[in-house]
């Protein structure tokens, strides 16, 4: 996968002004955390990228390694390519965790047969194994997260699209998630949306701020850091006060 990229993109819901106006970014390969305050239109970014909701204007286009360019008004072929996890993902009553992946994977266009044939390695790369026959909706909340990333995950999508997926994850459960995040392709383009700053270090290759619907910052981890005084050392605080003055427009 090349990338997914943004162009000229405006979209409002009803009852409010536009979020977005002309909005340009462009995400590569490789893991990058979507920063933004509660309200900034990380949500609503992320849902347009999976073809939750379509743009009132602009495009949405994934390009493939190949060249090949598939734009989100081609919705079956476009979703095939994304993977989705919503931040109030819930599981489907009556189904085993087993079941619920492979249905996953058959509503993203995979034969039963390959669903049934992938399903296995996509509940072991979230470390379920051990509960694949459990009614899905007896899971903790936790293990709710990483079985709904296991469905995202199934039909092995060069996007792949996290919505909060740590939101309301205790320190044990939000570092199972980062093991599981390391895993994933450099090849593959994979956005994590969250408003918690403490794992980027280490966890992300890239970094796009959004703040009142516009782009902030789009750049490497490392140029993210650079923004906080060189006296500063401790990874985490770089982070933290790079944040704060993208958010607070020092910057």
């Amino acid at each position: 996968m090349k990338n997914i990229e943004i162009s000229g993109v405006d979209y409002g819901y009803a009852s409010e002004s536009k979020i977005f106006q002309n909005l340009d970014v462009s995400f590569l390969p490789g893991r990058t955390a979507l920063l933004g305050p509660n309200g900034a239109g990380k949500s609503t970014l992320i849902s347009l990228m999976a073809s939750v909701l379509s743009p009132s204007a602009g495009t949405i286009e994934i390009t493939r390694a190949n060249g090949n360019r598939i734009t989100s008004r081609q919705l079956r072929k476009f979703r095939r390519l994304v993977a989705w996890l919503p931040q109030d993902f819930s599981p489907v009553a009556g189904l085993s965790v087993m079941e619920h992946v492979m249905y996953a994977g058959w509503l993203k266009g995979m034969s039963r047969r390959l669903a049934k044939h992938e399903a296995p390695w996509a509940v072991h790369a979230v470390g379920l194994d051990e509960l694949s026959g459990k009614k899905a909706t007896e899971l903790s909340g936790g293990q709710q997260r990483r079985l709904g990333l296991a469905g995202a995950l199934v039909h092995r999508a060069g996007v792949v699209l996290l919505d909060e997926p740590t939101a309301g994850l205790d320190p044990g459960q939000r570092d199972r998630f980062r093991r599981i995040l390391a895993t994933l392709s450099d090849e593959h383009v994979t956005v994590v949306s969250t408003h918690q700053t403490e794992d980027i270090d280490g966890s992300f290759d890239h970094v796009v701020v959004l703040v009142d619907g516009s782009i902030r910052f789009n750049g490497s981890v490392s140029e993210f850091m650079n923004v906080a005084p060189a006296n500063i050392t401790d990874p985490r605080d770089r982070v933290r006060i790079a944040y704060a003055a993208f958010v607070e427009g020092e910057i």
